[in-house]
C-alpha cells in the first residue's frame, strides 16, 4: 500500500471509514465480522481508520478499539469530539466544543478505544459558541499532556482553518469531497496547500452513489441515512445520474470498475488527499484498494472536469445542513 502525509502524519494512501460498520445505513452489521475485517484491512495495507464519538453513539469507538487492539502500534485511528450526547438516550443533544467538554469527551474516547493516545483528533463540527482559538488551544494541550498526536477540522471553513492553525498546527481537513461534492476546491483546499494541511474526504464515494449500484428509483429504509438526504429523493437520483454514466462509461474503458474510476479521481487530485470510503464487505474493501493502482492520465482528468462542469448536481449534499464553518 502506498502512503501519503497529512501534515507530517503518515498514513496509507487510502484509509477506512468505519462508521458505517455500526450505524447510518441499515442495523449495525455484525461485530465480530466487522472485527475480522479491521483487521483483513490491517493485513492489506490500511493503516488509517476513521471513527468518532457519536457513530453509535460510542459503540463504533469500542469496536476499532477491539478491532485495532492486537495491531495498535501499526495504525493511526482518528476519533472526533463536538457534539453533546445525553447518556441516557444516546440523542445529539447539539453541539459542544467547551474545553471542559472537550477534555472529558477525550478521556472518553480514550477509554472506548482502549488506547494511551489519540492519534488525530477532529472538531466534528465547527461549533459558532466556541471560538476556535479555544478548541484548538484546548487540543494543544492534550498533546502536550501527551493524550493527542495530532489536530484535525472537519467541516470548516478557509478562515476557521486559518485560525486554529495559528494556535495549534491542523494535521488534516476532514470534508465531504467527491465527483458530485466539490465545495471545496474554492477555498478550503487552496488553505491547505498553502499552509500544508493534509486533506481526508469523506464520502468519497457519494454515499454509494458513484458506484453505479443505487437505481434512480431506489428507495431506502428509514435506518439508512441516505432516506434523509437531499441527493437520494428520486427528483435528485434521477437528475445526477450523468455523473454515474461518465464513471461507468470510463470504468469500461479502463476494465475498472466505478468505484475505483470515482476514488482515483480523488487520489489524482494532490498528494496529500487521503479518502476514506467505508464498507461492511471484504470484496468492497479490496475494490476500493485497488483503486490505488488506477491511473488517471492528464487528459483523463480533464475530461472528467470537462464533463462533470456541465452537469448541474441537484439537492444539497449530506443532510443538507453542512456549512463550513
Amino acid at each position: 500500500m502506498q502512503t501519503r502525509l497529512l501534515g507530517d502524519l503518515r498514513v496509507s494512501a487510502l484509509g477506512l471509514g468505519c462508521m458505517g460498520m455500526s450505524v447510518n445505513y441499515g442495523p449495525a452489521a455484525d461485530r465480530p465480522a466487522m472485527i475480522a475485517l479491521l483487521r483483513s484491512a490491517v493485513d492489506r495495507g490500511v493503516t488509517f481508520f476513521d471513527t468518532a464519538e457519536v457513530y453509535g453513539p460510542f459503540v463504533n469507538e469500542e469496536l476499532v478499539g477491539e478491532g485495532l487492539a492486537p495491531v495498535r502500534d501499526q495504525v493511526v485511528i482518528a476519533t472526533k469530539f463536538g457534539f453533546d450526547v445525553d447518556p441516557q438516550t444516546l440523542a445529539r443533544r447539539g453541539l459542544n466544543s467547551r474545553p471542559e467538554h472537550i477534555k472529558q469527551a477525550a478521556e472518553a474516547s480514550l477509554k472506548r478505544l482502549g488506547i494511551d493516545v489519540i492519534d488525530l483528533y477532529y472538531q466534528h463540527r465547527v461549533d459558532p459558541n466556541v471560538p476556535i482559538e479555544d478548541v484548538a488551544g484546548v487540543v494543544k494541550d492534550l498533546i502536550a499532556a501527551g493524550k493527542v498526536r495530532h489536530f484535525g477540522l472537519s467541516e470548516a471553513g478557509a478562515e476557521t482553518i486559518r485560525r486554529a492553525h495559528a494556535v495549534q498546527p491542523v494535521a488534516a481537513i476532514q470534508n465531504e469531497y467527491s465527483l458530485w461534492a466539490r465545495e471545496s476546491e474554492a477555498e478550503v483546499i487552496p488553505v491547505c496547500e498553502e499552509l500544508g494541511i493534509g486533506f481526508v474526504p469523506w464520502s468519497p464515494l457519494g454515499q454509494g452513489f458513484l458506484t453505479g449500484t443505487v437505481a434512480t428509483d431506489a428507495t431506502f429504509e428509514s435506518s439508512d441515512i441516505r432516506s434523509r438526504f437531499p441527493r437520494f429523493t428520486p427528483e435528485a437520483l434521477k437528475a445526477n445520474q450523468p455523473i454515474v454514466d461518465l464513471v461507468t462509461r470510463l470504468a469500461a474503458q479502463k476494465g475498472v470498475t466505478p468505484a475505483q474510476i470515482a476514488l482515483a479521481w480523488v487520489l489524482a487530485q494532490k498528494p496529500w488527499m487521503v479518502p476514506i470510503p467505508g464498507t461492511r464487505r471484504l470484496e468492497r474493501l479490496d475494490e476500493n484498494l485497488a483503486s490505488a493502482h488506477v491511473e488517471l492520465t492528464g487528459e483523463d482528468l480533464r475530461e472528467i472536469d470537462a464533463a462533470t462542469a456541465a452537469i448541474q448536481v441537484q439537492g444539497a449534499r449530506g443532510s443538507g445542513h453542512e456549512r463550513y464553518g
